[in-house]
């Protein structure tokens, strides 16, 4: 791995390539976010006021994921600062978009943006760092599940995926609610548990079988949509001391007319060297960045993100390689010779 560098060592030598209007507030965001609400509203109305097919149901259940999963990535733009700046208004307009995904302003900015963000891919401070070889040993239960076969555990993975962030939300909610003060800490459980109580009452007013397509289902959409960009924005990476941008973070490629659908999060290096950036502009940054540190860069289809995701274990061993605690094959992360193309394993040889 090269010499490591700061997110702001590259910020400082990237930014006076940029125009000024890129780290200016952009309100219009919100037409797209109230796009997805009304499309929201107009599905639930015609699942809970007619009586269809369940298959014209669940017609309804995917748009209405794709809207949640939309939501959500206005949300994480919204609480960055980069659509509006006055506080109260950042964090109500946060909590409509996360409504759905039921994740509070509140905690996702402790969680996401003072955490995750100061602290990427360290493997003790970052919220979402996956763990190491030293930390499944001194627990019974990993240490049991890794013993499963690759393949299973794999097919276990992506189906996890589907629940995966409602299910990381509430493990960070208990994590970090006892590190706000105990004037905020209402606020907090409110903020978390209110989005709840109102899906339990719409499942009382539609009933389970209304409910089950009107919310469930599209919560499992939206979470397994989220999880994907999620689930490769670090996880081929390697773990870093420095939190250097360009060494643990992957920008995917997406269709342009996803990318317009999902804000640009595809951009995921571009996001850590400026999460306060209009996304409209990470294209810039991607150019810049390729033409100052090409071999650095990190960039995958897709798809051929998640087949590596899929291939490649979610264990640590000495913070560059991935290990199969089973059988003891290592593969390299991104950098350190990881090749997405042939993904092969190596015996590893303990020292």
């Amino acid at each position: 791995m090269n010499e490591l560098h700061s997110f702001s060592w590259y910020a400082a030598r990237v930014k006076k390539h940029l125009p000024g209007e890129a780290f200016k507030p952009v309100p219009a965001r919100l037409f797209g976010g109230l796009t997805y609400l009304i499309i929201t509203i107009g599905c639930f109305l015609m699942i809970g006021l007619f009586t269809f097919h369940p298959l014209v149901n669940l017609i309804f259940s995917i748009i209405i994921g794709a809207c949640f999963a939309g939501l959500g990535f206005l949300g994480h733009e919204i609480l960055h600062g980069t659509v509006v700046r006055k506080p109260w208004v950042r964090d109500m307009l946060g909590a409509i978009a996360f409504w759905p995904l039921s994740t509070g302003p509140r905690l996702w900015r402790k969680w996401h943006n003072l955490n995750h963000h100061v602290h990427t891919q360290h493997d003790e401070k970052d919220p979402d760092a996956w763990p190491t070889l030293e930390r499944i040993a001194s627990s019974p239960l990993f240490s049991w599940i890794y013993r499963l076969p690759l393949s299973v555990r794999a097919t276990f993975a992506f189906a996890s995926l589907a629940v995966q962030f409602t299910a990381h939300s509430f493990k960070m909610f208990f994590v970090y609610v006892n590190e706000f003060k105990p004037g905020k800490q209402p606020e907090v459980w409110l903020q978390t548990f209110l989005p709840w109580i109102s899906w339990i009452g719409v499942l009382f007013i539609m009933g389970l079988e209304k409910w089950l397509f009107a919310f469930f289902i599209p919560l499992l959409i939206a979470n397994f949509i989220v999880m994907a960009y999620i689930s490769t924005n670090h996880r081929l990476n390697p773990l870093t001391p420095v939190n250097d941008p360009l060494a643990n973070s992957l920008t995917v490629t997406v269709p342009k007319w996803v990318d317009i659908l999902h804000f640009n999060f595809s951009y995921h290096t571009e996001h850590h060297l400026f999460p306060g950036m209009n996304p409209k502009y990470y294209p810039l940054v991607k150019k810049q960045i390729k033409l100052m540190w090409p071999e650095r860069y990190h960039e995958m289809p897709m798809l051929q993100a998640l087949i590596a995701l899929w291939k490649t274990p979610r264990v640590y061993f000495e913070h560059k390689e991935l290990i199969d605690p089973g059988n003891h094959n290592a593969f390299g992360s991104l950098g350190n010779q990881l090749n997405p193309k042939a993904i092969l394993p190596r015996k590893l040889t303990r020292k």
